[in-house]
Protein backbone atom coordinates (compact mmCIF):
# COMPACT_ATOMS: atom_id res chain seq x y z
CA UNK A 1 0.00 0.00 0.00
CA UNK A 2 0.93 3.18 -0.53
CA UNK A 3 1.09 6.16 1.83
CA UNK A 4 -2.15 8.32 1.81
CA UNK A 5 -2.36 11.73 2.47
CA UNK A 6 -5.60 12.74 4.35
CA UNK A 7 -6.19 15.63 2.82
CA UNK A 8 -6.25 14.13 -0.67
CA UNK A 9 -3.33 13.24 -3.64
CA UNK A 10 -3.69 16.67 -5.15
CA UNK A 11 -3.18 18.41 -1.87
CA UNK A 12 -0.32 16.19 -1.65
CA UNK A 13 1.12 16.99 -4.72
CA UNK A 14 1.82 20.75 -3.43
CA UNK A 15 4.26 19.25 -0.55
CA UNK A 16 6.19 17.15 -3.28
CA UNK A 17 5.92 13.37 -3.68
CA UNK A 18 6.90 10.53 -1.57
CA UNK A 19 8.53 7.77 -3.48
CA UNK A 20 7.15 4.49 -2.31
CA UNK A 21 8.29 1.73 -5.12
CA UNK A 22 9.01 1.34 -9.10
CA UNK A 23 7.63 -0.75 -11.72
CA UNK A 24 9.29 -1.02 -15.28
CA UNK A 25 -25.15 25.26 -20.16
CA UNK A 26 -23.80 26.35 -17.27
CA UNK A 27 -20.14 28.15 -16.68
CA UNK A 28 -17.86 28.46 -19.47
CA UNK A 29 -14.15 26.27 -19.50
CA UNK A 30 -11.27 27.21 -21.09
CA UNK A 31 -10.74 26.62 -24.33
CA UNK A 32 -7.58 24.79 -25.46
CA UNK A 33 -6.08 21.56 -27.05
CA UNK A 34 -3.59 19.85 -28.80
CA UNK A 35 -2.50 17.39 -31.85
CA UNK A 36 -1.93 14.21 -31.38
CA UNK A 37 -3.59 10.29 -29.85
CA UNK A 38 -6.35 10.46 -27.26
CA UNK A 39 -5.48 10.14 -24.19
CA UNK A 40 -6.77 6.70 -23.71
CA UNK A 41 -7.75 7.41 -20.05
CA UNK A 42 -11.66 7.26 -19.83
CA UNK A 43 -14.54 7.23 -16.91
CA UNK A 44 -17.78 6.46 -16.99
CA UNK A 45 -21.10 6.01 -14.36
CA UNK A 46 -19.73 2.42 -12.77
CA UNK A 47 -18.00 2.77 -9.38
CA UNK A 48 -14.92 4.26 -9.27
CA UNK A 49 -12.41 3.11 -7.14
CA UNK A 50 -11.72 5.59 -4.50
CA UNK A 51 -8.10 5.14 -2.79
CA UNK A 52 -7.74 5.20 1.30
CA UNK A 53 -7.57 8.48 2.96
CA UNK A 54 -8.74 10.49 -0.23
CA UNK A 55 -11.01 13.62 0.64
CA UNK A 56 -14.42 13.82 0.57
CA UNK A 57 -15.18 17.37 -1.37
CA UNK A 58 -18.16 19.68 -1.96
CA UNK A 59 -19.12 22.06 -4.44
CA UNK A 60 -21.84 22.49 -7.29
CA UNK A 61 -22.05 21.52 -10.26
CA UNK A 62 -22.69 23.14 -13.78
CA UNK A 63 -22.36 22.18 -17.61
CA UNK A 64 -20.40 23.45 -20.35
CA UNK A 65 -22.06 22.74 -24.02
CA UNK A 66 -18.99 23.23 -26.20
CA UNK A 67 -17.33 19.91 -24.44
CA UNK A 68 -15.49 17.67 -26.21
CA UNK A 69 -12.45 16.33 -24.39
CA UNK A 70 -9.89 19.09 -25.39
CA UNK A 71 -9.19 22.38 -23.23
CA UNK A 72 -6.48 23.94 -21.51
CA UNK A 73 -5.26 20.43 -20.29
CA UNK A 74 -4.15 20.38 -23.64
CA UNK A 75 -5.56 16.81 -24.39
CA UNK A 76 -7.58 15.70 -27.54
CA UNK A 77 -11.31 15.18 -28.60
CA UNK A 78 -12.57 12.38 -27.48
CA UNK A 79 -16.31 12.51 -28.84
CA UNK A 80 -16.18 8.66 -27.67
CA UNK A 81 -15.55 9.74 -23.83
CA UNK A 82 -18.02 12.64 -23.02
CA UNK A 83 -17.95 11.81 -19.44
CA UNK A 84 -15.75 15.09 -18.74
CA UNK A 85 -15.44 18.05 -16.76
CA UNK A 86 -13.21 21.30 -16.50
CA UNK A 87 -11.84 21.86 -12.89
CA UNK A 88 -11.89 25.04 -10.63
CA UNK A 89 -9.24 27.26 -10.71
CA UNK A 90 -8.48 26.62 -7.54
CA UNK A 91 -8.27 22.46 -7.34
CA UNK A 92 -6.64 22.53 -10.87
CA UNK A 93 -3.74 23.60 -9.32
CA UNK A 94 -1.87 25.06 -12.50
CA UNK A 95 -2.75 21.79 -14.19
CA UNK A 96 -1.99 19.62 -11.66
CA UNK A 97 -5.80 18.08 -12.08
CA UNK A 98 -5.47 16.97 -15.65
CA UNK A 99 -5.93 13.47 -16.58
CA UNK A 100 -7.46 12.15 -12.99
CA UNK A 101 -10.42 10.59 -12.51
CA UNK A 102 -13.30 12.38 -10.41
CA UNK A 103 -15.61 10.26 -8.48
CA UNK A 104 -18.64 12.62 -8.37
CA UNK A 105 -22.22 12.09 -6.98
CA UNK A 106 -25.42 14.95 -7.13
CA UNK A 107 -29.02 14.92 -6.65
CA UNK A 108 -30.16 12.22 -8.84
CA UNK A 109 -27.07 9.56 -9.16
CA UNK A 110 -23.01 9.43 -9.63
CA UNK A 111 -20.37 9.41 -11.93
CA UNK A 112 -16.78 9.33 -12.80
CA UNK A 113 -15.55 12.05 -14.73
CA UNK A 114 -11.65 12.54 -16.58
CA UNK A 115 -10.49 16.56 -15.73
CA UNK A 116 -9.28 18.09 -19.07
CA UNK A 117 -10.28 21.49 -19.17
CA UNK A 118 -10.37 24.43 -16.18
CA UNK A 119 -13.28 26.75 -15.32
CA UNK A 120 -11.23 30.09 -14.31
CA UNK A 121 -14.62 31.58 -12.37
CA UNK A 122 -15.76 28.14 -11.10
CA UNK A 123 -15.66 28.78 -7.05
CA UNK A 124 -13.41 25.90 -5.38
CA UNK A 125 -14.89 23.11 -5.12
CA UNK A 126 -17.18 23.31 -7.90
CA UNK A 127 -16.68 21.59 -11.52
CA UNK A 128 -17.99 22.36 -15.04
CA UNK A 129 -19.36 19.08 -17.00
CA UNK A 130 -20.35 17.95 -20.11
CA UNK A 131 -24.11 18.00 -20.70
CA UNK A 132 -24.07 14.49 -21.07
CA UNK A 133 -22.39 14.12 -17.85
CA UNK A 134 -24.32 16.42 -15.69
CA UNK A 135 -27.35 14.59 -17.23
CA UNK A 136 -26.66 11.68 -15.19
CA UNK A 137 -26.57 13.28 -11.79
CA UNK A 138 -29.39 16.17 -12.70
CA UNK A 139 -31.97 17.41 -15.21
CA UNK A 140 -30.19 20.03 -17.51
CA UNK A 141 -33.06 22.15 -16.66
CA UNK A 142 -31.65 22.64 -13.33
CA UNK A 143 -28.39 24.20 -14.26
CA UNK A 144 -26.93 24.31 -11.25
CA UNK A 145 -26.59 21.45 -8.63
CA UNK A 146 -24.65 20.70 -5.11
CA UNK A 147 -22.38 17.81 -5.51
CA UNK A 148 -19.74 15.87 -3.42
CA UNK A 149 -16.65 14.32 -5.23
CA UNK A 150 -13.58 12.34 -4.61
CA UNK A 151 -10.27 11.83 -7.04
CA UNK A 152 -10.37 8.05 -7.89
CA UNK A 153 -8.14 5.83 -10.03
CA UNK A 154 -8.98 6.00 -13.95
CA UNK A 155 -10.33 3.43 -15.88
CA UNK A 156 -6.83 2.64 -18.38
CA UNK A 157 -5.76 0.08 -20.74
CA UNK A 158 -2.24 -0.61 -20.74
CA UNK A 159 0.93 1.53 -19.86
CA UNK A 160 1.34 5.12 -19.93
CA UNK A 161 2.11 7.32 -22.72
CA UNK A 162 4.76 10.16 -23.55
CA UNK A 163 2.65 12.77 -25.77
CA UNK A 164 5.37 15.01 -27.66
CA UNK A 165 4.18 18.39 -28.33
CA UNK A 166 3.56 19.89 -31.97
CA UNK A 167 7.31 22.22 -31.90
CA UNK A 168 8.85 20.18 -29.81
CA UNK A 169 13.11 19.31 -30.90
CA UNK A 170 16.71 18.65 -29.30
CA UNK A 171 16.45 21.78 -27.94
CA UNK A 172 13.39 22.98 -26.40
CA UNK A 173 11.37 19.71 -25.56
CA UNK A 174 7.45 19.45 -24.00
CA UNK A 175 6.18 16.10 -22.58
CA UNK A 176 2.94 15.13 -21.79
CA UNK A 177 1.91 12.22 -19.67
CA UNK A 178 -1.64 10.45 -20.86
CA UNK A 179 -3.47 7.40 -20.09
CA UNK A 180 -2.50 7.68 -16.21
CA UNK A 181 -4.40 6.11 -13.45
CA UNK A 182 -3.57 8.63 -11.29
CA UNK A 183 -2.47 12.24 -11.60
CA UNK A 184 0.59 12.52 -12.09
CA UNK A 185 3.40 14.48 -9.41
CA UNK A 186 6.21 14.54 -11.11
CA UNK A 187 8.18 13.87 -14.75
CA UNK A 188 12.13 13.45 -14.74
CA UNK A 189 14.37 12.82 -17.55
CA UNK A 190 17.83 11.34 -17.44
CA UNK A 191 20.75 13.77 -18.52
CA UNK A 192 24.02 12.27 -20.26
CA UNK A 193 26.00 12.20 -17.02
CA UNK A 194 23.44 9.93 -15.33
CA UNK A 195 21.53 12.22 -13.19
CA UNK A 196 17.84 12.84 -13.22
CA UNK A 197 16.58 16.02 -13.77
CA UNK A 198 13.04 17.36 -12.92
CA UNK A 199 11.23 18.81 -15.63
CA UNK A 200 8.92 21.83 -14.82
CA UNK A 201 5.45 21.80 -15.48
CA UNK A 202 3.59 24.49 -17.10
CA UNK A 203 -0.51 25.32 -16.73
CA UNK A 204 -1.52 23.45 -19.76
CA UNK A 205 -0.38 20.35 -18.48
CA UNK A 206 3.03 20.28 -20.73
CA UNK A 207 6.11 18.82 -18.61
CA UNK A 208 8.36 21.64 -20.84
CA UNK A 209 12.76 21.69 -20.41
CA UNK A 210 13.18 25.00 -22.37
CA UNK A 211 16.77 23.83 -23.06
CA UNK A 212 15.93 20.64 -24.28
CA UNK A 213 16.53 17.07 -23.80
CA UNK A 214 18.33 15.91 -26.89
CA UNK A 215 17.68 14.25 -29.65
CA UNK A 216 16.11 10.96 -27.94
CA UNK A 217 15.78 8.02 -26.95
CA UNK A 218 15.19 9.23 -23.57
CA UNK A 219 15.12 7.48 -19.99
CA UNK A 220 11.93 8.81 -18.51
CA UNK A 221 10.78 8.87 -14.95
CA UNK A 222 7.20 9.60 -13.40
CA UNK A 223 5.41 9.62 -9.95
CA UNK A 224 2.16 9.95 -9.58
CA UNK A 225 0.17 11.62 -6.70
CA UNK A 226 0.64 8.51 -4.04
CA UNK A 227 4.50 8.26 -5.22
CA UNK A 228 4.58 5.41 -7.00
CA UNK A 229 7.17 5.90 -9.62
CA UNK A 230 7.51 4.17 -13.23
CA UNK A 231 10.74 4.20 -15.18
CA UNK A 232 10.87 3.52 -18.72
CA UNK A 233 14.51 3.80 -21.21
CA UNK A 234 14.49 3.82 -24.98
CA UNK A 235 11.96 6.21 -25.07
CA UNK A 236 11.87 7.39 -28.57
CA UNK A 237 10.83 11.35 -29.79
CA UNK A 238 7.56 11.42 -31.90
CA UNK A 239 6.74 15.24 -32.87
CA UNK A 240 2.94 15.54 -31.98
CA UNK A 241 2.88 12.01 -31.28
CA UNK A 242 2.91 8.97 -28.23
CA UNK A 243 5.45 6.88 -27.62
CA UNK A 244 4.58 4.10 -25.00
CA UNK A 245 5.69 3.28 -21.37
CA UNK A 246 5.60 -0.14 -20.21
CA UNK A 247 4.00 0.13 -16.91
CA UNK A 248 1.01 1.93 -15.36
CA UNK A 249 0.31 2.82 -12.09
CA UNK A 250 -1.31 0.04 -10.04
CA UNK A 251 -4.55 0.54 -8.51
CA UNK A 252 -4.45 1.48 -4.39
CA UNK A 253 -5.32 -0.88 -2.06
Amino acid sequence: MCPRALSGPLAALAMGALACGSSGGGDAAGGGGSSGSATGASAGSGPAHVCNGEEMRSGEATYYDFADGSGNCGFDKSPEDLMIGAMNHDDYADSAACGACVELTGPNGALTIRVVDQCPECPKGDIDLSPDAFAKIADLSAGRVPISWQYAGCAVDGPIRYHFKEGSNPYWTAVQIRNHRYAVAKLEYQSPDGSWKAVERLDYNFFVEASGMGAGPYAFRVTDVYGQVLEDSGVPFVEAGDSPGKAQFPACE
